[in-house]
């Protein structure tokens, strides 16, 4: 397709502006090979990895539809984890700034069900959810598809690597059969196909190259004995100092051990594993993001979702089996117009994974040495951002623009020194950077957000 620029497509002026004001000009290869066929109105499955611009090829394609008169869901996205269904919330919100009609909820497990019954019953045309989580809304009747227009699964392959794929087929059983099904996937396998060939309507195939070349990603292997691997982990993140790394392993208890010892060696550190709660994971997941917290480490299910902008190094600690996960690993650095880093250690036992991984990307790997890393329990890694806690959320109706008012108001912080703002229904976080930290600390403690006192402390988790 020759199609560059957005303007060159029927779409509506008032969601054209909106767009242009995002800053979005040109198209992402995802969106030039989908967008047109989503406009038409037909069927999609489109191979393509988190940061590709598939939330945006989706979501301009369903807002194009909507009927804003009619507060009945037209729109449902599945999406695999709570995590990647907050950030696709947020984009079509972000989206559809063009018009102040539109009601975007999502339905994730993890939170009460009454409030989400509550927002539903107010009428809503874009619903974001979980597929366990929306199924339950289905059978009990809170939530109604017989409106629905398009429907989007998500990261579909991750969907049915986490077992969803009996509950995606009762959920689509209660929408209409004459509907637009859009189908996004980082690996096209028979599974895929088979959801494709059950659910989908003569759908237009789009495949845009997921492999990485070294211009976008810098990929290195590194040949090390078991007993040495953590050392020279502690190397390869005291040399390259990442403001943010996602250190893989395969299982939780090598993650709970790694986030220890780096601990002790002064790194910023925190792990995330399927058995965290819902509610730690989440301050996880805040601090990694605003970059109060510099590493995170992570097995494959505990990650899925994940879409961290501008992170800069992956790390396989542990090499996977199969080649696809590899590139899915590293695929999440080196977004955006970003050079990334990947960081591989093999074992001699895991050579045969590492040509598995040659042969899929038909490429030789680059290896490289390590040098020993000598463990200074003095030195301290820090974070460039600290994360403030506070005791208010949007149940106080404290939004972002009102806590930055607060600092850069009375309180005297530059805009510059706060960074990433989260609101949550009951408290909110904010990142300052390490030398204004005190002085937002003591703003906020002694002065007013919203004409309110609100109680707040240093993140400590």
């Amino acid at each position: 397709m020759n199609i560059v620029e957005f303007s060159s497509l029927p779409i509506k002026p008032a969601l054209l502006e909106n767009i242009e004001s995002i800053g979005y000009t040109h198209l992402t290869p995802i969106q030039a090979e989908t967008l047109p066929h989503i406009l038409a109105g037909k069927d999609v499955i489109a191979q393509a990895k988190t940061g590709s611009g598939k939330t945006a090829a989706f979501g301009i394609g369903l807002l194009s539809r909507l009927d804003f008169t009619s507060f009945r869901v037209q729109a449902l996205i599945l999406c695999p984890t709570r995590e990647l269904a907050d950030q696709v919330c947020k984009e079509i919100r972000t989206l559809a700034r063009f018009t102040q009609n539109i009601k975007v909820l999502s339905l994730c497990g993890g939170v009460p069900f009454g409030p989400q019954v509550g927002s539903l019953e107010h009428g809503v045309h874009v619903v974001v959810g979980t597929p366990g989580r929306v199924q339950e809304h289905l059978r009990k009747r809170s939530l109604r598809l017989s409106n629905l227009k398009t429907l989007v699964l998500d990261e579909a392959d991750r969907m049915l690597d986490m077992g969803f794929e009996e509950v995606i087929s009762d959920v689509i059983s209660y929408a209409p059969t004459h509907r637009q099904t859009l189908l996004f996937s980082a690996t096209y396998n028979d599974p895929i196909r088979e959801i494709s060939q059950k659910f989908q309507y003569q759908p237009i195939s789009v495949t845009v190259d997921s492999s990485h070349h070294d211009s976008v990603i810098e990929q290195r292997f590194y040949q090390v004995d078991k007993s040495k691997r953590l050392n020279a982990l502690g190397y390869l993140l005291a040399y390259h100092r990442p403001e943010s790394s996602v250190v893989f392993c395969n299982t939780r208890r090598e993650c709970q051990d790694i986030t220890l010892t780096l601990s002790d060696c002064g790194f910023s550190v925190q792990t995330l594993h399927g058995d965290l709660e819902q509610k730690h994971r989440d301050q996880v997941l805040v601090r990694f993001a605003n970059k109060s917290c510099s590493i995170l480490v992570a097995t494959d299910v505990a990650a899925r979702g994940l879409d961290i902008k501008e992170l800069q190094t992956v790390i396989n600690y542990d090499l996977p089996w199969d080649p696809e996960v590899y590139v899915h690993r590293i695929g999440r650095t080196g977004r955006a117009g970003n050079k990334g880093l990947a960081l591989s250690l093999c074992t001699e036992q895991e050579l045969d994974r590492v040509k598995s991984i040659e042969a899929y990307l038909n490429t030789s790997v680059k290896w490289d040495e390590v040098a020993p890393f000598k463990i200074d329990y003095e030195s301290r890694f820090e974070p460039p951002m600290v994360t403030l806690w506070i005791d208010g959320g949007r149940k106080d109706k404290v939004r972002p623009g009102d806590i930055l008012g607060a600092l850069t108001g009375e309180g005297g912080i530059e805009g510059t020194e706060v960074g990433k703002i989260d609101i949550f229904d009951a408290h909110a976080y904010v990142a300052i950077k390490q030398d204004s930290v005190n002085k937002a600390l003591v703003c906020l403690q002694k002065g007013k957000i919203k004409g309110r006192n609100f109680m707040v402390r240093k993140s400590q988790w």
